[in-house]
């Protein structure tokens, strides 16, 4: 049990800032201003879901369906760093939109709102939480302990490969729950200024992510 109990300890020192549930909650707060605190909060219920079922798969199977498609953690990395800059554009340069809707039709706007904008796989577990750093390090640890390098009960090992994701996943639900009164406090406006403020953040780890998988690429090109 004490080992189970370090090696939960010890996920969560290693993966807690690479999910980074503040940055998430600053992406929620700019990106969820049109919605309402309910449908929020579902967004923010799936996306700890999809969290917890990304990790878990990741590390289960992570190395299987890279190897079954050819794909490589350079690649994983730039086309994670690809999708992040491009939602950091969107969240930079936002279309304009008409606010001015009739009460008749407030019903229909927000079932089309949550409807077309479901955030909560993407931005929001993948790739702000889930994202490639964290996949590529969760393959990297699965391969790690299954190759013997690392000494672990395989019970351990088992039950730990659950309760780190879902301790993550709270977390994570926990951290954008309080997004709503977060959201109250700044304002409208506030909310605004977050959200170009994250869109370039994002833009500038999109492009980090991209210069990294093309620094991975070539560092490794020669081995292949």
């Amino acid at each position: 049990m004490f080992e189970l109990v370090k090696t939960v300890f010890l996920g969560l020192i290693l993966f807690l800032p690479l999910t980074n549930p503040l940055t998430t909650i600053a992406l929620l707060l700019g990106i969820s201003g049109h919605m309402s605190e309910k449908e929020r909060n579902r967004q923010s219920l799936l996306a700890s879901v999809y969290v917890f079922m990304i990790m878990v798969i990741a590390f289960y199977g992570g190395h299987l369906v890279m190897d079954a498609f050819g794909i490589s953690i350079p690649g994983l990395r730039i086309a994670g760093g690809i999708i992040v800059a491009f939602i950091g554009f969107k969240m930079l340069f936002p279309p304009a939109t008409n606010d001015k809707i009739t009460n008749v039709d407030n019903g229909a706007q927000e079932n089309k709102i949550s409807s077309t904008n479901n955030i909560a796989f993407v931005p929001l577990a993948m790739p702000s939480t889930a994202g490639p750093g964290t996949i590529a390090m969760i393959i990297s640890t699965a391969s790690t302990i299954k190759s013997g390098q690392i000494e672990i009960t395989p019970w351990v090992m088992y039950a730990s490969s659950i309760l780190i994701p879902l301790a993550i996943s709270v977390i994570l639900w926990l951290c954008l729950r309080s997004s709503g009164t977060i959201m109250r406090l700044v304002g409208k406006s506030g909310i605004d200024a977050i959200s170009r403020i994250m869109g370039f953040l994002l833009v500038c780890m999109g492009t980090q992510f991209i210069i990294n998988g093309i620094q991975e690429l070539v560092v490794n090109f020669p081995h292949h």
